[in-house]
């Protein structure tokens, strides 16, 4: 019988342990596949997410987009071609056409002049103090938000109405400076060997967001719309004539061998953590070995508290214990609040109720021998309050 009961146990075994390991692999297959369908998901949400244009970009649809004012653009008859290189951008220059472009910072200075050379009109949407330098045309200057009028001499800004700028500038001498007081200006024009030249800081005038604001709208066409023909560019950094320097990296500064043996290392370290993990079994609820008595950890804590000489702390926390055991006594709740304690104390002592609660609720002393008198006094008034039950308990 024996015998056959120990083929029995070896064979559950035998059957068992296969059953396990198939449990285990088929739990890493959800985990793969679970990771799978989630790269897939966020890749195809990134492919297809409609709001992927940046600041000021004629088909961006979010708040910084521009695609408002091409689209109020294109209902005034004007012909709009989105260039997002270089050569698209030349290609489709032509006389009697504008260009409109945000700070191409990813161009050099020679790279910026040969894109606006041809353009009969050139419209920065942005700048930079480095641009402004190139340009000649002008320079920072103290920014004012308050509503302005065109202020110049300028015809197309004259039904434009008035606009709240986010930057100003200080034209240059021969520069026409617009939308602003004094010194300052929000536009600034050019008009320089047959070609005019336009900067305004317009990342929120002209975003879709702000488009309807004030005379926003009004401005953008005012700049845009002077020519039946526009070509709007839109920096990048896929389109740049900066040459690339490749800078010295952790990678070209080491030895060839180290990046295999780190690789190698990783590996054997993946290897190992699998190896092990799949040896321990389900968690075992165990007893600890030792009990740790409640009054070792009462003068534990007390010790630790003495050490740190923090007199409040401890105060506090005599005056807590105080509290709950004056309200077992007095059959109140455990978590009964202070004031609830000193009446039912004042009553049991027949004493003002303003006495127990400068005990119960006053301030906490600061130092060792406030705190010796403070926990005498917690200790008389529960030494009265024992007595008052024990005499109202006692048989007359």
């Amino acid at each position: 019988m024996s015998t056959t009961a120990q083929e029995i146990e070896e064979s559950t075994a035998a059957v068992s342990r296969p059953g396990r390991r198939l449990r285990s692999l088929g739990g890493w297959a959800v985990v793969g596949a679970l990771v799978l369908v989630g790269v897939f998901v966020a890749t195809l949400v990134g492919v297809q997410m409609p709001n992927g244009r940046g600041s000021l970009d004629p088909e961006g649809v979010g708040d910084s987009g521009g695609m408002a004012l091409a689209e109020i653009l294109r209902d005034q008859g004007v012909d709009i071609t989105v260039a997002r290189t270089t050569t698209e951008a030349r290609a489709a220059l032509r006389d009697g056409t504008t260009l409109a472009l945000a700070n191409p910072y990813t161009l050099t200075d020679d790279g910026i002049r040969d894109l606006i050379a041809p353009a009969e009109r050139v419209v920065f949407l942005s700048s930079g103090t480095h641009l402004l330098s190139l340009l000649d045309i002008g320079e920072n200057a103290a920014a004012d938000s308050a509503a302005v009028g065109p202020s110049c001499d300028v015809r197309e800004f004259a039904d434009v109405g008035t606009i709240r700028p986010d930057r100003v500038f200080r034209p240059a001498a021969g520069v026409e400076g617009c939308f602003g007081s004094g010194d300052a200006a929000a536009v600034l024009i050019d008009e320089a060997d047959g070609q005019t030249r336009a900067v305004v800081e317009g990342a929120r005038l002209f975003s879709n967001a702000y488009l309807a604001e004030n005379g926003n709208a009004a401005l953008g066409l005012a700049l845009l719309g002077q020519t039946d023909r526009l070509v709007w560019y839109v920096p990048s950094f896929e389109d740049t004539d900066i040459e690339a320097q490749s800078p010295d990296t952790l990678g070209s500064l080491t030895p060839g061998w180290v990046t295999p043996a780190i690789l190698l290392l990783l590996l054997t370290g993946l290897a190992a953590a699998l190896w092990r993990g799949q040896r321990f079994g389900p968690l075992v609820a165990e007893t600890l070995p030792v009990t740790v008595r409640a009054s070792e950890t009462m003068h534990g804590r007390a010790r630790l508290t003495a050490k740190s000489g923090d007199a409040t702390h401890a105060a506090e926390a005599i005056r807590d214990g105080t509290r709950r055991r004056l309200a077992r006594r007095l059959g109140l709740a455990v978590h009964a609040t202070a004031d609830e304690v000193a009446d039912a104390a004042s009553d049991r002592l027949r004493i003002p109720r303003g006495t127990l609660q400068s005990v119960l609720q006053g301030a906490l002393p600061a130092d060792d021998p406030a705190l010796v008198e403070y926990s005498r006094r917690l200790r008389e008034l529960e030494d009265a309050v024992d007595q008052a039950i024990h005499e109202l308990r006692r048989p007359e």
